[in-house]
């Protein structure tokens, strides 16, 4: 039976080292983030899902920690992890704090990338105290995201006076806590996105050609290529970039493109894209000369307008 829970408001100078964990929104996130909070001697008391698979990742990660609803999860909790997509945030604040289920000095933390402690508003309005910890890691819903977080950076925001209670809660998850200005929130988290989304997309379409290809592991081809290079540009940045682009190589380009014409053409625009980003990148660093520049692009702007939908493409050849 649960112990009942004070009604009084609380001050965080006054709360307990170990507070009791609820979860809102049981997806990749927010069962590993109260699983963390378990080893560092919290302790879960309530989480709230809704499909099945959301249900299976609390069962797995919080054993014996009820599943009920979201208003409920508030009741039962000091400390409660907003866990839920991005759009369905401001709503989910806004609605649990006009009926009520919002209580002073009641911790609230969100984990979205995107916003900051602003979205929590609503919740300070009724006492809250907001905390923006967003981890910069990818999840998989499984007992591994634990490990994961240990050296995991969090993005960090919250009023000043939440500072140091934010950054001690993520130094108990493991994790490192990095100070993110309120305005600078959309702009950190498209940073994170375009690295880290687009980098799955790029190895997924990789590993697909190289099996096309006959390789049959190209997993274990491409993992000792990608781990370095990923070393090399955390360590070097643009001064890392090799291959036929950065090179100059013009009709090594133009025989991949023409390559996946045929065997992938829902990868040539990705290509493309990626092909005229590195030249400008490899150009303004150097790597690229220019009289070699000149070729490259004139290849890639010519197999822009053969693309279906690029420029030119209704033109008459």
């Amino acid at each position: 039976m649960n112990a009942p829970v004070s009604k009084e408001p609380l001050d965080a100078r006054d709360r307990p080292a170990r507070l009791t964990v609820g979860v809102v929104g049981a997806g990749r996130v927010g069962p590993a983030l109260a699983a963390s909070l378990q080893l560092a001697g919290h302790r879960p008391v309530a989480v709230s899902g809704v499909s099945d698979a959301s249900r299976r990742r609390a069962a797995e990660l919080l054993p014996d920690v009820p599943l009920v609803e979201p208003a409920e999860v508030l009741a039962r909790s000091e400390l409660v992890l907003l866990t839920v997509p991005d759009d369905v945030l401001p709503t989910l604040v806004e609605g649990l704090a006009e009926t009520g289920a919002v209580r002073p000095g009641q911790l609230l933390v969100h984990t979205s990338g995107r916003y900051g402690a602003r979205v929590l508003d609503p919740a300070l309005r009724a006492g809250a105290l907001p905390l923006a910890l967003h981890p910069a890691m990818t999840f998989t819903g499984t007992a591994v995201d634990v490990q994961r977080l240990a050296g995991c950076s969090f993005g960090v925001t919250a009023p000043e006076e939440l500072r140091l209670a934010a950054e001690a809660l993520v130094i108990e998850m493991g994790g490192e806590p990095e100070w993110i200005a309120e305005e600078s929130r959309p702009l950190y988290h498209t940073a994170l996105a375009l690295g880290a989304n687009h980098l799955v997309t790029l190895v997924a379409q990789s590993m697909e050609l190289l099996a096309r290809a006959g390789v049959a592991a190209p997993d274990r081809m491409l993992g000792p290529l990608l781990g370095a290079a990923l070393d090399n540009a955390l360590r070097s940045g643009d001064a890392a970039l090799t291959g036929p682009v950065a090179r100059g190589d013009a009709g090594t380009v133009a025989a991949h493109i023409g390559e996946l014409r045929e065997h992938a053409p829902q990868a040539v625009a990705g290509y493309l894209a990626m092909a005229r980003a590195t030249a400008d990148r490899a150009l303004a660093h150097g790597l690229l000369k220019a009289e070699l520049a000149e070729d490259l692009l004139g290849v890639l702007a010519d197999q822009e307008r053969r693309r279906p939908g690029g420029a030119g493409a209704g033109e008459t050849r």
